[in-house]
């Protein structure tokens, strides 16, 4: 086949790409340039788009002997991934950009390009597996749970899957990084990136009042008295317990959390922690890894990537994705995603719009 290996310039990629070439394929490698203004060097650990990611994965392409090229999808990258992850924080909503990079642009951009040059399927060094199915193929969790990328690839479709290849599914971490060292990829012992690639110092409330400046408004318990002013909502998610800076304490003495933010009055709204319980929710924009499910599917349901996947009911009503769980979760917040497995296998996933505290579904 005719592979088109993406690589950042960390390890996962380059033993990825590595293991396509082992495999016998006709790799090409390339790197996205997604910053419209490159940083020469990492911050520390955090970021993968710096002028050195692209030099690192040139060399580890030089090494495995594939052209090797750099595509610039900087502007596509600012409108489907940083632009709308303003927008949903803008909006009170807590977005994961990961998942909307593997959506927007490493499954539809990319993969699209590579398809109209005649490559065959897109290779990437996610921690997931691809099983063939009696329906096609399965996306499963990697076999080392605490690198699993499972989840922020529940977005994805049957028709891109069946054009997508995860060669380090199979692996751990520590045993890809020894077989860098083997291969004689200078990024062996590279760090890995962390947090959000577009937030290279990791201040993301920093980064949002530079894009949206202040939106200040008031924190307030859920009787209305105002306990609080702040310079702006966005810089609140669901479930946060610190940074609230009240000027009185409950009076119960217990600590308060960020229940709810609505974005037109700027209001946060803080209460106990038991407010933070779910037993429902509901998803937009539902995505299938395969067929589209029929019914109620019995299944587990994962709030965060690396979040504990609860027994679950799930739904179609309509366009919505309806999700009842077996036990609460808390701190949901409206945009993140909930991905739905059946055992290993990603069933598929959804944008969560609203939830059921655990008190009205229990009621209900």
């Amino acid at each position: 086949m005719r592979v088109l290996a993406a690589m950042s310039g960390g390890v996962d990629s380059a033993v990825a790409a590595a293991r396509a070439v082992e495999a016998g394929h006709d790799v090409t490698g390339v790197h996205l340039a997604l910053s419209r203004n490159p940083l020469s060097f990492r911050t520390g650990a955090r970021g993968c788009c710096t002028l050195e990611d692209s030099r690192d994965a040139r060399r580890a392409a030089d090494v495995l002997g594939i052209p090797f090229y750099v595509w610039d999808l900087a502007e596509r990258f600012q409108a489907d991934v940083v632009d709308d992850f303003v927008t949903e924080y803008a909006a009170g909503r807590t977005p994961n950009p990961c998942v909307r990079c593997n959506e927007k642009i490493k499954f539809t951009a990319v993969l699209d390009r590579a398809l109209a040059l005649g490559f065959d399927a897109v290779c990437t060094g996610h921690y997931a597996r691809l099983v063939d199915g009696a329906d096609g193929p399965e996306l499963h969790r990697s076999v080392d749970p605490e690198k699993d990328q499972s989840y922020v690839l529940g977005v994805l479709t049957a028709d891109q899957l069946a054009h997508a290849m995860f060669p380090l599914g199979g692996s751990h971490k520590t045993d890809v990084r020894d077989e860098a060292a083997a291969r004689g990829l200078a990024v062996a012992e590279k760090p890995d990136s962390h947090d959000i690639c577009f937030v290279a110092d990791g201040d993301t409330s920093g980064f949002l009042s530079r894009e949206l400046g202040e939106r200040p408004g008031t924190v307030v318990d859920e009787d209305g008295t105002v306990l609080a002013r702040h310079d702006a909502s966005y810089a609140f998610t669901v479930g946060q317990r610190r940074g609230l800076h009240l000027d009185r304490p409950a009076a119960d003495g217990r600590p308060r959390y960020v229940l709810s933010i609505e974005p037109v009055s700027r209001t946060v709204t803080v209460g106990p922690r038991e407010r933070l319980a779910v037993r429902a929710l509901a998803g937009t924009q539902p995505r299938w890894c395969g067929s589209k499910p029929a019914g109620v599917v019995r299944c587990r349901a994962q709030i965060r990537a690396h979040g504990e996947a609860f027994a679950a009911r799930a739904w179609l009503d309509g366009e919505t994705l309806r999700v009842d769980l077996a036990d609460h979760a808390v701190g949901v917040a409206p945009g993140q995603s909930v991905v739905l497995y059946d055992e290993s296998r990603v069933i598929g996933s959804a944008t969560i719009a609203d939830t059921v505290p655990a008190a009205v579904a229990a009621d209900s």
